[in-house]
């Protein structure tokens, strides 16, 4: 196994126990408030916030800041290096608060006439009230998230990856503690009620984000942080991450208008319309999460590398194994999950209606739709940037978004909410097909996938049936019948797509095989 394939499980691991304290907290949040006005002002109101946390804070300051500082850790020694941390961080900061002030100010506006302009004006004042909360939440970020480059920077990765996990423990704690009417009890444990209702959950956001950062603050004393209160706009490194930063953020603003366009459409098409939406886009990233991103991280680095020594044809050999062991992996788990998720929806939402988990399911199966689509984005557009160009991934999201925005609004007239769901999951697809056709273009042969292709719709069709099969004629439980027909859909299907197993084992290395016969 190369370190490329341990890395990616490693990562896929952690990913793995995000996702199981995610979805107990969906459990949670969705069986108290159900697809209720309540939680659709939830998650509406968490829109804006998300889009501050995702251009400052999150993914956008972290691509462009952790290779100027991993530069200067290794040319200039820790003490420039932090330094250069402490203006990057107290910029962040100040930016990310003057910023959260203006959107408080203009709530008002943002929500009426952007975010949920058909909601009723009690929802509507209600998410204004929310929004302003979620952003006090979006301030600790600026210095958690920046935090997490410090020590991913350093090659420290444990304290990082245990940070989301600590944010789900407090939005938990929200809802089962500062939310409820009555005592949660769990087994002979019974927790006290504060009844905040919905707003014990935007307070669990704020904790969950105090936890996010409180947990890496052992990794700075480690590594010997001396916070300095200086900026130095005119500081090379500052200006190297801004410089670095600017085609990201205008990358991620057009991702995230993806969401902000989805909850406007959504917001008048009935009670429960956004949280459905909101919750089979959670369903859809469980595999997305564990399998699309956990490989693309760890594919980044071992592509840029091989890209610096002008090695192209492992480059296009590597990022080719990456798609073939992508569509393997993703396509049976997209079909697979499709068939099993009834039950699973339905004992997992048990205050659910019968329609309310039909709504669910049909969304959550059209973004299936797109999840070899998700996944193969973040293959198609880190490749880009292993090889430092970040203006072909701007490019493509910003014709993607205006394209989704015309799609969308087309399809939720005649579809509803399923067409908001089918807009996402054809924008993203074409966006990854783009992406690696330009790759194509510039590397021959890179899309060499006729043969992993027939070999995973054959292992994915094998598997559906089996699946279906398990469900349809085994005397068990609906749950226990759905869970152990896809289990063993999967051992049916994996001999199909054995050989792109071993192709992620061996990936990074010369030697990893490219596209087999039948």
């Amino acid at each position: 196994m190369t370190h490329f394939a341990r890395s990616s499980i490693i990562i896929a691991v952690f990913f793995g126990i995000d996702k199981v304290a995610g979805f107990v907290r969906a459990l949670i949040i969705n069986n108290q408030f159900g697809l209720s006005y309540e939680l659709d002002v939830f998650n509406a109101a968490n829109n804006i916030p998300d889009l501050l946390s995702s251009l400052i804070s999150g993914g956008a300051l972290l691509v462009a800041f952790i290779p100027v500082l991993s530069e200067y850790l290794e040319k200039r020694g820790r003490s420039e290096a932090w330094d250069l941390f402490s203006r990057v961080l107290n910029l962040a900061f100040m930016v990310t608060a003057a910023i959260a002030v203006v959107a408080a100010l203009f709530a008002p506006w943002l929500v009426s006439r952007v975010i949920a302009p058909n909601f009723p004006p009690e929802q509507i004042a209600l998410t204004i009230q929310l929004m302003r909360l979620d952003l006090i939440a979006i301030m600790v970020f600026s210095i958690s998230g920046l935090v997490m480059a410090g020590l991913y920077a350093n090659q420290h990765f444990i304290l990082p990856a245990s940070a989301p996990i600590l944010y789900n423990v407090g939005q938990i704690f929200g809802a089962v503690v500062l939310s409820p009417d009555t005592p949660y009890s769990f087994g002979p444990l019974t927790l006290p009620a504060m009844g905040l209702g919905i707003h014990g959950l935007v307070y669990g956001v704020i904790i969950g984000a105090l936890l996010h950062l409180g947990i890496q603050i052992p990794g700075l004393i480690r590594y010997k942080f001396k916070w300095k209160p200086v900026l130095g706009l005119r500081t090379p490194g500052v200006r190297q991450v801004l410089r670095l930063m600017g085609p990201r953020v205008a990358t991620v603003f057009f991702i995230t208008l993806f969401f902000i366009v989805r909850d406007n459409l959504a917001s008048g098409m009935g009670e429960g319309a956004v949280t459905a939406l909101n919750l089979g886009w959670f369903i859809m990233q469980v595999p997305e999460t564990m399998l699309g991103t956990a490989i693309a991280i760890a594919l980044l680095p071992t592509i840029s590398e091989i890209f610096a020594r002008g090695e192209l044809d492992h480059f296009r050999d590597t990022v080719q194994g990456a798609v073939q062991v992508l569509l393997a992996l993703t396509i049976p788990a997209a079909v697979l999950l499709a068939v099993g998720l009834p039950p699973l929806v339905t004992t997992a939402f048990p205050a659910y209606s019968p329609e309310e988990v039909s709504m669910v399911v049909a969304v959550t199966r059209i973004y299936l739709l797109g999840l070899a689509g998700h996944a193969l984005l973040e293959i198609g557009s880190r490749s880009f940037y292993a090889q430092k160009n970040a203006i072909v991934p701007l490019i493509a999201a910003g014709i993607n978004a205006a394209g989704y925005v015309m799609v969308a609004v087309m399809l939720a007239r005649s579809l509803g909410i399923e067409g908001i769901a089918l807009a996402n999951s054809i924008a993203f697809s074409i966006e990854a097909l783009a992406l690696l056709w330009l790759l194509n273009r510039a590397y021959p042969g890179l899309l060499k996938v006729r043969a992993t292709l027939v070999r995973v719709l054959l292992g994915a069709s094998a598997g559906a049936l089996v699946t279906f099969g398990v469900m349809r004629f085994v005397p068990l439980p609906d749950v226990f019948a759905a869970a152990g027909g896809m289990l063993l859909g999967l051992a049916v299907a994996i001999p199909f797509i054995w050989t792109e197993i071993k192709t992620l084992l061996k990936m990074g290395s010369k030697a990893q095989p490219q596209e087999n016969s039948l």
